[in-house]
């Protein structure tokens, strides 16, 4: 009877080798960025799939000289910058005069909801992670690439 409660101890732990993600940063495999982003990012999904429910994982490579005009998600947003660095505003108008700086090593949170834009002047690279499904709404609709891609 010990044995069988042993056993029985570990059966959650193979289900959840079963889910593990284990994997070096040469082994990724980078494409576009999504069409909801103006071109010239590059993704890769690490975990899970943001339009579904559930945990996702993606990291995503920006270009000097990039912005993503002001939007908002359904969501909350967390990002970590991995190198580089990205500047973000608050607010309905990309103004690159204000916002801050988040360097490498750095993280910003925004609540669902909030109003924000964002740009690079150097070559970044972001880790972001939240709970499905994600999405993105631009502020004004004519800044929306899926319309102009």
């Amino acid at each position: 009877m010990l044995a069988t409660a042993g056993f029985a101890a570990l059966l959650p732990l193979a289900a959840i080798a079963d889910d593990a993600v284990v994997t070096s940063a040469d082994a990724l495999k980078w494409g576009p960025g999504p069409p909801t982003l103006p071109k010239g990012a590059q993704m890769v999904i690490l975990y899970g799939d943001s339009a579904k429910e559930g945990q996702f994982v993606y990291r995503m490579k920006f270009p000097a000289g990039y912005k993503i005009a002001p939007h908002m998600h359904p969501n909350d947003e967390n990002v970590t910058v991995l190198s580089g660095s990205i500047h973000i505003g608050m607010g309905d108008q990309l103004d690159p005069n204000k916002g801050e700086t988040v360097p490498a090593g750095g993280y910003l949170h925004m609540p669902k909801g909030m109003h924000h834009y964002g740009w690079t002047t150097e070559e970044a690279v972001i880790q972001g992670n939240g709970v499905g499904p994600a999405g993105i709404t631009y502020i004004n609709p004519a800044d929306d690439p899926r319309k102009t891609n």
